[in-house]
């Protein structure tokens, strides 16, 4: 995550806490004034090993993440990070999230447990989807670009770089 924020904007800096303190990255501007803290999350691809073939061409990558629901509410992070890294096709999505948008998703996706299992999808045509739950006729309009519900949309979030755009302006 580091690099791809090093290469994508040239106009920040990018730095590694020394101890574990719930943030992961910290982006600043290029005089280190103003300030974005990441916390990131990474999932292996369950496309290519997981998945039914009626879904290989229509998904680019699959990943889970097991989120502790105490954990993601008392984040200090500006935004969490998941990265979806697709095996098949080699590709690498971010889905760029603040924790707070991303608690609320959860609760009225998968109710108030302690701890939540999500999965998150990201599609050829470039839509992302939290589909734990889901129906496999819903999971099929899903993947043909057929299937509508706010609620499990994280397609705004989907490569949203405009929190790092903003500080490598500056």
């Amino acid at each position: 995550m580091a690099s791809e924020i090093e290469r994508r904007f040239r106009r920040t800096n990018v730095w590694v806490p020394s101890r574990d303190t719930g943030v992961d990255l910290l982006v600043t501007d290029r005089r280190s004034r103003r300030t974005l803290s990441l916390q990131v999350k990474f999932s292996k691809d369950f496309l290519a090993t997981h998945m039914d073939p009626a879904f290989q061409k229509q998904l680019r990558a699959c990943g889970w993440w097991t989120i502790d629901r105490s954990k993601l509410a008392k984040s200090p992070a500006d935004y969490w990070v998941f990265v979806l890294q697709g095996f098949a096709n080699r590709t690498v999505d971010f889905v760029i999230v603040p924790p707070r948008e991303l608690a609320k998703r959860l609760a009225s996706i998968h109710g108030r447990d302690k701890k939540v299992h999500t999965y998150l999808w990201v599609t050829e045509g470039r839509r992302c989807w939290e589909t734990r739950g889901m129906r496999k006729t819903d999971q099929l309009l899903l993947a043909h670009g057929e299937y509508i519900n706010r609620k499990r949309d994280f397609t705004p979030w989907l490569n949203n770089w405009d929190p790092i755009l903003r500080l490598n302006r500056g």
